[in-house]
C-alpha cells in the first residue's frame, strides 16, 4: 500500500474549498433563480412562485456545496464556479435588457 503524495491529498484544501463553495456557490445559486424568477413560467408575478425560489436557492446551494469536494484542487474549483457564475449573470443581464 503506498502512501498518498502531497497533490493526491483532499485534505490541504478542503477549507478553501468550503469557502469558494460557500459563497460563489451562493452567488451562482442566486443567479439561477433569478433567470428562473424573471422567466420561467408565469414571470416574477406569480404567487407561489416566491416560495419555491426562496427553498430552491438552498437546494441549490447546499448541492454545489456537496459537489465543490470532487475538484481536485480549490483552484480549479475557483475557475469552475467563477466561469459558472459569469455565465449565469451574462445570461441574466442579457435577457433582463433584451426582454
Amino acid at each position: 500500500m503506498s502512501r498518498l503524495s502531497e497533490d493526491e491529498k483532499i485534505q490541504p484544501h478542503w477549507w478553501r474549498k468550503s469557502l469558494i463553495g460557500f459563497f460563489m456557490g451562493l452567488s451562482f445559486a442566486y443567479a439561477l433563480v433569478a433567470i428562473f424568477a424573471w422567466f420561467g413560467p408565469g414571470g416574477i408575478d406569480v404567487p407561489m412562485k416566491v416560495q419555491f425560489n426562496m427553498w430552491i436557492i438552498s437546494l441549490i446551494w447546499l448541492s454545489i456545496m456537496c459537489f465543490i469536494f470532487m475538484f481536485r484542487t480549490a483552484l480549479t474549483a475557483f475557475k469552475a464556479l467563477l466561469i459558472a457564475n459569469l455565465i449565469a449573470y451574462t445570461l441574466f443581464l442579457t435577457l433582463r435588457w433584451t426582454l
